[in-house]
């Protein structure tokens, strides 16, 4: 057990908030010892026993010269600090915009031990090991080529498996964020599952700051990894080296297999990477774990989440759409009915598998079978304006009669779009 006595160790003793998250994980999760957990990360094991113990992570702290002027700002500063890569000019301005009225000076006192913990810190990390299928990393490279006699800017989208080393190369046009999700999923195809993490650097289609400094994920993107079930985690700022395995990837597709290359479009583009990547960089040994990631890969491959016939997220995603006039909901080029009371309210729209639904505050209010070719309509007769004065017909009807009745009037209609044009303006005149 870690002792509750033990007192915060010394600046030597101070860990950065990845390594702090790598031991709880090690510690709590897969129940490494102390002796154990300071070898793998190579610190003290009064370190571990230390940081396994706090609940939260937490940076060096040194009382600051000036503490009057300085206490209201000292959260902010050591936050803020690594960002600015620990520059007290730029940070003694922005303080002065905050209402800060000490001296520079003041502020490179302050700043001056937490510089010196960061290069200590640098100083002695070391490349942090992941088991099979905890975790992937991305990152994107950006690279020239030739499409016949033009030189274009293609941009490739790189996905390692921290334990195997095997990776996955995408080239695309840009960096969008549609075209991101589709590269993520063209990923998991290749590798047939995913990790439990992934790891990234700070792109703004996975997260962005707010003013209060803390991060905002892209709705967008949290939608894909909860729909994919992956944790997204991101570097800290200006820490980009916590990802080293992929950016070694980016470096390693860019020196080994662009030098050279001609291409005639994009298309051909991927055909030579898939190739290469088949036949030369599955199959190296790398020179970290002396392996062909190829070969490790089968020890990680019954560790991915598995990918059960999920279809792509873009499939699955809910749309918005305003209900027009018609109470007609248009998705995919062909329209469906919703009730008509939702005129002019928003309703989402999704398809599952062969159906589409349409919910409109959190409630399913319309299900339909997904219908084939374009610019068909389905309409269910009780979505219509006329359905409340017929079910109240219906139900004044007995017997046979209103059985009858019932089913001519739940049979649903499916027509060219240019023939319910027809009918309704036919309607409006009237």
């Amino acid at each position: 057990m870690i002792a509750a006595q033990e007192q915060q160790p010394g600046e030597h003793g101070v860990v950065n908030k990845e390594r702090w998250e790598q031991i709880q994980r090690l510690y709590w999760q897969e129940q490494v010892s102390v002796s154990d957990i300071a070898r793998r990360l190579d610190v003290d094991r009064k370190t571990v026993r230390y940081w396994a113990r706090q609940s939260q992570w937490h940076g060096y702290e040194r009382a600051a010269p000036e503490q009057t002027l300085l206490s209201t700002h000292q959260a902010w500063l050591r936050e803020r600090a690594a960002e600015v890569n620990y520059s007290a000019r730029i940070l003694y301005q922005e303080l002065r915009q905050r209402g800060y009225e000490g001296s520079y000076d003041t502020v490179k006192l302050f700043v001056r031990p937490l510089r010196e913990a960061a290069i200590v810190e640098s100083l002695t990390l070391t490349r942090f090991e992941t088991e099979p299928g905890q975790q992937s990393q991305i990152d994107w490279g950006q690279v020239s080529a030739w499409f016949r006699e033009r030189l274009v800017i293609v941009h490739l989208f790189v996905l390692t498996l921290g334990f195997s080393r095997r990776g996955f190369y995408y080239a695309c046009a840009n960096e969008q964020l549609a075209q991101f999700l589709e590269a993520h999923e063209r990923a998991f195809e290749h590798f047939g599952g995913l990790t439990r993490e992934h790891l990234y650097d700070r792109p703004r289609t996975v997260c962005h700051s707010a003013e209060d400094g803390k991060r905002v994920w892209n709705t967008s993107f949290k939608s894909f990894a909860d729909y994919w079930g992956f944790e997204p985690r991101v570097c800290r700022a200006y820490r980009a080296q916590t990802k080293g395995k992929v950016e070694s990837g980016v470096k390693y597709v860019k020196r080994n297999f662009m030098p050279g290359r001609r291409f005639v479009d994009i298309v051909d583009v991927q055909a030579q990477l898939d190739e290469w990547n088949a036949t030369i960089a599955d199959c190296r040994v790398h020179g970290t774990t002396h392996e062909q990631p190829i070969a490790r890969f089968e020890r990680e491959r019954s560790a991915l989440i598995p990918l059960s016939g999920q279809p792509a997220f873009k499939l699955a995603a809910k749309v918005s759409r305003i209900v027009p006039e018609d109470w007609l909901v248009s998705f995919a080029t062909n329209r469906y009915s919703v009730p008509f009371r939702l005129i002019g309210k928003s309703v989402e729209v999704q398809r599952q598998a062969d159906e589409v639904l349409i919910f409109h505050a959190g409630e399913l209010v319309a299900r339909h079978p997904l219908l084939a070719g374009k610019h068909q309509v389905r309409i269910v007769p009780e979505h219509s304006p006329g359905a409340i004065a017929r079910n109240a017909r219906q139900r004044r009807s007995q017997g046979a009669h209103h059985g009858a009745e019932s089913s001519a009037h739940s049979e649903v209609e499916i027509r060219d779009l240019t023939v319910y044009e027809q009918v309704i303006d036919t309607q409006v005149r009237s």
